[in-house]
C-alpha cells in the first residue's frame, strides 16, 4: 500500500476524532455554565434578560406595550439587571404604570461619575417641540391615549419662526422626525395622526419645565429672539435638560433653527 493511499485511509478517521474532541469541550463549557449560550460564554444571565439589558443600553428606553416579552424579563430579574447597569455607572428608571424602563447617569455626591451613554444635542425648536408634546400629554389626564395632529403641533409652534415660512417648515419636519425616530415620544396612529408616549414626561422635570417656559414665554411675547437667548438659559451642562433623559439628551440654544439637518427621516411607528 503506497504512502499516499495510507494517508487517504487515516484523514477521515482524524478528523472524525477531531471534531468530536471539540463536541466534547464544547458540551463540557456548557454544562460548566448553565447560562451559556455558545461556547466559551461565561455569561450569568438568561437570554431574553440579556437583551433587554442590551436595549436598555441602546436606548432610550424599554416599553412593555411594544416589547411585552423584553418587559417580563425585566420585571423579573430586575435586581440583577440593575446591578450589572449600576457596574456601568447607570442606574434604572422604571415606570410600572405605564411600563417604561430607561437608564440615566448615577446621581451621588460620593464619587465623580463618568459618563456611560451617548449625548444628543437638541435645537431651540426641538425643546420647544418637546415641551408642547408634555403639556399636550398632561393636558389629558386619565386618558389612556393622548392622540394630536401634526399641524396643531406645529401651529403652537408659530410663535417661534424665525426667517422664512419655508425654512421655518423644513426646521419644523426635522424636529417632528427627531421626536418620532430618535426619542421615540410620538408614534403613527392614523392619517397624520399620532400618539404622545408617556414616556415625554420623563424627558423634562418640573423644575426645569419652569425654567424653559419663562425662557420661551419671553420669546412668545416679543421680549427677545430665539437666536439671542444666551445659552446657559436653556443649557447648564451635561445633564442640561433634566435629570431623567434616556439618554442625556442635552438643548442647545446656541444652535439656530437653520442649524438643523435638512434631510429628515421619514416618521415611523
Amino acid at each position: 500500500m503506497s504512502p499516499t493511499h495510507h494517508d487517504n485511509d487515516t484523514a477521515p478517521a482524524e478528523v472524525g476524532a477531531a471534531s468530536a474532541r471539540e463536541s466534547t469541550d464544547s458540551a463540557d463549557d456548557l454544562s460548566h455554565n448553565p447560562s451559556g449560550l455558545w461556547s466559551g460564554d461565561t455569561g450569568t444571565l438568561g437570554e431574553r434578560t440579556r437583551r433587554v439589558l442590551l436595549e436598555l443600553l441602546k436606548g432610550p428606553y424599554v416599553s412593555g406595550t411594544q416589547s411585552p416579552q423584553l418587559w417580563a424579563a425585566l420585571v423579573a430579574d430586575e435586581g440583577l439587571v440593575r446591578s450589572r447597569l449600576h457596574d456601568l455607572f447607570l442606574d434604572l428608571v422604571i415606570d410600572r404604570v405605564d411600563e417604561f424602563a430607561f437608564t440615566r447617569k448615577i446621581v451621588t455626591d460620593e464619587i465623580d461619575a463618568p459618563a456611560a451613554v451617548r449625548s444628543e444635542r437638541l435645537t431651540f425648536l426641538d425643546t420647544a417641540m418637546l415641551l408642547v408634546l408634555r403639556q399636550l400629554l398632561l393636558a389629558a389626564p386619565g386618558e389612556k391615549r393622548v392622540i394630536v395632529d401634526r399641524e396643531e403641533v406645529y401651529e403652537r409652534l408659530a410663535i417661534y419662526r424665525t426667517g422664512d415660512e419655508s425654512t421655518f417648515q423644513r426646521n419644523l419636519n426635522g424636529a417632528w422626525s427627531r421626536m418620532s425616530n430618535r426619542l421615540r415620544v410620538l408614534h403613527k396612529a392614523g392619517e397624520d395622526r399620532f400618539e404622545i408616549s408617556p414616556m415625554v414626561k420623563f424627558l423634562v422635570d418640573e423644575d426645569r419645565v419652569r425654567e424653559l417656559i419663562a425662557v420661551y414665554e419671553r420669546i412668545a411675547a416679543g421680549e427677545t429672539d430665539a437666536g439671542e437667548i444666551n445659552a446657559d438659559e436653556i443649557d447648564d451642562g451635561e445633564d442640561s435638560i433634566a435629570e431623567a433623559v434616556v439618554d442625556n439628551t442635552a438643548t442647545n440654544a446656541s444652535e439656530s433653527d437653520t442649524d438643523i439637518d435638512t434631510d429628515t427621516e421619514e416618521d415611523e411607528a
